[in-house]
């Protein structure tokens, strides 16, 4: 039996509660109707969840919720309430609530939740004992991060952290800017999970078209034409394995609402059909936004974010873990290396302290572009600086940061160094110059300001 406290004034529901779930014979409820007494109560006794009321006389449940969190109670909160304020919402879950009820809830929703809330216990339990200083090489399964090299204490301990929220099947969220690694990410939880040997899924939500998405996204009964034609989507694809979703605040509310009941119901219907259909499928979601942040609380409804932020992680930036760049770049050297073939072995060391300086705004993504094209162009053994394009060179030197020459300039400027570029390949040819350009020989001569 699973001890469950149960705090609100109202004498009726808590009543109703002990009763149901009683009857489940899974639970043993405690019902505390004076919130003034459950900091007492939970100084003394331990549960393995809590159904928490907002509004209450005397003590709210805000206030309960920053009991829990300074007191480091390691008991999963529900909070079940007749306040639908999405404010509210959003504060108790980032005070830790698991997730967030309004009154009258649905008995085998509420039940559902709470068997989570159980889970999550057993989870935070698991976590809290990962050592303060973790080390790469105490992972289970360190080859599944083969594709995310590191050296970095924060992003070690996420690996950590993330191998014990894979064993679970809960929903997770990942964060972090665009390019930081988050489908690699991705593809580890679910390689990591029971679902490994089932399908992965990755479906990114801005590179389709936002009208005829839900039908590609949760299949549909006919075809374009009105014909009956059944075809499943990205979710019946990744049926009993991993759907990845990145971009997940460009959803539609109308998609977002029905992403909800998938994961809270396991259940979906088709464009054009009112069969209802059983899932499963585990959702990981991701977004390059902090959406804990005020200024992105309206880039996903708050029901969504409620159901994902108990379960998330936050990527770093490269600009945050610097010292990874060396190794970073020598992971990306060696794969450019087989690609090419070549026997390139190292980068140059003062290349590398240029690199660490630089901004890296696409992170993972550019310094794999960077060492990309300077693989490319390498002869030796060595790669470095002069392996790369001129305008390249610039960038890389400036910081990430556009020359100021390629920032501000006229029209008529920016015109002639575009001539003068293609000149420059043609080896000075006008003739081809102008066809390369589309345009005459004596409009050439008439930007570049002389005969050429």
């Amino acid at each position: 039996m699973k001890r469950l406290l149960i705090v609100d004034d109202d004498v009726a529901v808590t009543n109703y509660l002990m009763v149901f779930l009683m009857q489940t014979g899974v639970y043993e409820p405690t019902v505390m109707n004076d919130s003034r007494e459950v900091p007492d109560l939970l100084g003394r006794e331990v549960f393995d969840a809590i159904l928490l009321d907002m509004d209450m006389p005397n003590v709210s449940g805000i206030d309960i919720l920053k009991l829990i969190n300074e007191n480091r109670i390691e008991t999963p909160v529900v909070v079940l309430t007749g306040v639908n304020d999405a404010d509210l919402a959003v504060k108790s879950l980032k005070l830790g609530a698991l997730d967030y009820l309004i009154k009258p809830v649905d008995d085998e929703l509420l039940l559902d939740v709470l068997d989570k809330a159980i889970r999550q216990r057993a989870l935070r339990s698991t976590i809290s004992r990962i050592p303060t200083q973790p080390k790469r090489e105490d992972l289970a399964n360190t080859e599944v991060f083969d594709r995310l090299p590191t050296q970095d204490p924060v992003m070690i301990r996420l690996f950590h952290q993330v191998e014990k929220m894979a064993a679970g099947d809960l929903s997770i969220l990942i964060m972090g800017e665009r390019g930081t690694g988050k489908r690699h990410l991705a593809r580890a939880i679910h390689a990591l999970s029971p679902r490994r040997d089932e399908p992965f899924v990755a479906v990114d939500v801005g590179a389709h078209d936002s009208e005829h998405f839900a039908a590609a996204f949760f299949g549909r009964a006919r075809d374009w034409k009105g014909e009956r034609e059944e075809q499943a989507g990205f979710l019946e694809e990744a049926s009993g394995g991993t759907l990845f979703i990145s971009d997940i605040e460009k959803l539609t509310v109308p998609v977002q609402i029905r992403l909800i009941r998938v994961m809270r119901a396991r259940e979906f219907y088709r464009e054009s059909s009112p069969r209802i259909r059983e899932i499963d499928v585990r959702i990981i979601a991701a977004s390059s936004r902090d959406l804990t942040l005020e200024e992105y609380k309206d880039a996903l409804s708050q029901d969504l974010l409620r159901h994902l932020i108990v379960h998330s992680v936050r990527l770093p930036s490269l600009r945050e873990r610097v010292d990874d760049i060396p190794l970073l770049a020598k992971h990306f050297l060696a794969q450019e290396a087989r690609k090419a073939g070549k026997s390139i072995s190292e980068l140059d060391e003062k290349f590398i302290e240029i690199l660490r300086k630089y901004e890296f705004r696409g992170n993972l993504q550019e310094l794999g572009d960077i060492i990309a094209m300077c693989a490319g162009n390498a002869e030796g053994e060595i790669a470095g600086m002069d392996c790369l394009s001129p305008y390249m060179r610039d960038i890389v030197l400036s910081g990430g940061r556009e020359p100021e020459e390629f920032r501000l300039c006229t029209l008529e400027e920016a015109a002639r160094e575009h001539v003068k570029n293609t000149l420059n390949i043609l080896g000075n040819d006008r003739e081809k110059s102008a066809l390369a350009l589309g345009i005459s020989v004596e409009e050439i001569d008439s930007i570049m300001g002389t005969s050429v």
